[in-house]
């Protein structure tokens, strides 16, 4: 998946813009942050969730993270490839290494988030 298609939150995460049900999951800068992803929680198919939550967590060499529903919705698909091989989160954030699907119930939630250049611009100013 090409970032440039992509939206993004100022916690990192990324999802499909105007798609629904939409594919999710961290950033590259957020990967590298992390380090080696050793384990991954995903959430129950089906699972209504509001935005903010948290619902998936990544355990790394380095840290446990939470990662935070962009927006309201349904998840419709988790990757359970990342059971076994969680390191796809590194390898390839936004390909193989994709998080949940979810129906976006109001696409309104994702007003405030940036597309690919304003998200490096926001990485730039962070550092």
């Amino acid at each position: 998946m090409n970032p440039e298609d992509l939206i993004f939150s100022e916690e990192h995460e990324w999802i499909e813009s105007g798609k629904s049900p939409a594919r999710m999951g961290i950033s590259d800068y957020a990967q590298k942050e992390l380090t080696d992803v050793v384990y991954v929680e995903l959430p129950e198919v089906g699972v209504e969730v509001s935005k903010g939550d948290s619902i998936i967590v990544l355990e790394s060499v380095k840290a446990t993270s939470d990662v935070y529903a962009p927006a309201a919705g349904k998840i419709t698909e988790v990757n359970g490839n990342l059971e076994d091989n969680p390191q796809k989160i590194n390898e390839d954030p936004y390909g193989a290494g994709w998080l949940v699907e979810m129906e976006i119930t109001d696409s309104s939630d994702l007003d405030g988030m940036m597309d690919y250049n304003a998200y490096q611009k926001y990485l730039e100013e962070e550092s």
